[in-house]
């Protein structure tokens, strides 16, 4: 036998000896099945649900009022301290007020003219009069000392309104807290030109013993906040909604709840949502206006189906659960959740109650895999026929 023939008896044993692995191979995967996954199992249930909404917020006092002149002038003296909490009615800056005693000096002296004037006036009204029925002087004269008497009438009202209105620039000139609380920075130095169109107000006070806070709530949350309070008209609904509970900057929960006062008129064309106000007491002064937080309300739903969230999968912001139907199959159902509450999601599509769902040990799972359930520990009458076949090799 020469070596062309060796080379083909030998490539030819080699070709059959791959073939016969193969096929042997191909007969050990279709001997071989897996027994069905033994999962614990439960029942859909309905329950009592709450939960916590979230909204961000800013927080202002009752009243936030930028101090402004009145009157123009330099800044002559300043009485209180940035921060510094004042008193309504309290003084708390002096611009010059030379020029505004004078004018009021001035007005007051007017009033002095003005009162002679009349005075005299008075004093020829009564001679003609007295002329007139003598029948001394004509009827026209005594007509003309008349209007010369209201003309000097007036002139004095003129000059007593002048003088008032000098009088309320010079008390101007002293600016005094319009309520009570607490200062912002100073935006001006003693020997600033100030006046009522300066671009900065001095400073600013905020009356903070209550504080509004603001945020907003989107149409669907909305809606659902009509929906779960009683009332015939939204004040109503607000009135007879329950107090709401604020987180602080530092994630701490403020010691007082607050309550909802207020809503806007109309949505947000550019955002979709509303805006409410809600008010806290701040009697400890632990917030202060511009802060900010996150309002927190709660909302109660009855006979909701509840599914526990370590049961669920996520992918692609969708919620899924697997289920068994009648064979005992798993089936993956992708569910709409309204919120959490607790260690459950609500669901409100996707399932229904008294279904069967999968607890816990799926992560290996697929659509169409038979599962032996298990209820606390024990296994479950099943309707799949297990069969395992062995390798007869």
């Amino acid at each position: 036998m020469n070596n062309l023939n060796r080379n083909f008896i030998s490539n030819a044993i080699k070709v059959c000896g791959v073939f016969l692995l193969l096929s042997c191979k191909n007969n050990d995967q279709q001997a071989v099945q897996f027994p069905p996954m033994e999962l614990p199992v439960s029942k859909v249930e309905q329950g009592n649900g709450l939960v916590s909404r979230e909204y961000p917020a800013s927080l202002e006092g009752v009243a936030d009022v930028e101090i402004r002149p009145q009157v123009s002038g330099y800044l002559k003296q300043i009485y209180v301290d940035e921060g510094a909490y004042v008193r309504a009615g309290q003084p708390l800056f002096k611009i010059e007020d030379r020029i505004y005693a004078e004018q009021y000096n001035t007005a007051k002296a007017a009033i002095s003219v003005a009162r002679a004037n009349l005075a005299n006036a008075k004093i020829d009204l009564d001679r003609r009069k007295e002329l007139v029925k003598e029948k001394i002087v004509a009827n026209v004269q005594f007509q003309q000392s008349q209007a010369a008497y209201e003309a000097a009438k007036a002139t004095l009202e003129q000059a007593e309104a002048t003088a008032q209105s000098a009088r309320i620039n010079l008390e101007f000139s002293t600016i005094k807290a319009p309520v009570s609380g607490y200062l912002s920075r100073i935006n001006y130095r003693l020997g600033s030109l100030i006046g009522p169109t300066s671009i900065e107000p001095i400073t600013l006070l905020s009356d903070s013993h209550q504080v509004n806070a603001y945020f907003s709530m989107s149409e669907g949350d909305f809606l659902s906040f009509q929906d779960t309070h009683v009332g015939s008209t939204l004040g109503e609904k607000i009135k007879n909604s329950p107090m709401v509970g604020l987180q602080i900057a530092n994630g701490k929960i403020y010691e007082q709840k607050g309550k909802l006062d207020a809503v806007d008129g109309q949505f947000n064309a550019n955002t979709g949502s509303v805006t409410f106000r809600a008010k806290f007491d701040n009697s400890k002064n632990l917030l202060k206006a511009g802060n900010t937080g996150k309002i927190i309300i709660d909302q109660n739903y009855d006979n909701v189906i509840l599914i526990p969230i370590a049961s669920t999968t996520t992918i692609q912001d969708k919620v899924y659960v697997f289920t068994l139907d009648s064979q005992n199959k798993a089936v993956q159902k992708s569910i709409e959740v309204n919120g959490k509450t607790g260690l459950n999601y609500m669901v409100t599509n996707g399932i229904k109650p008294g279904e069967t769902y999968v607890v816990s040990g799926f992560e290996r799972l697929q659509p169409g895999m038979p599962v032996v359930p298990k209820v606390d520990g024990k296994k479950k009458d099943q309707k799949v026929a297990h069969n395992p076949q062995t390798n007869p090799n």
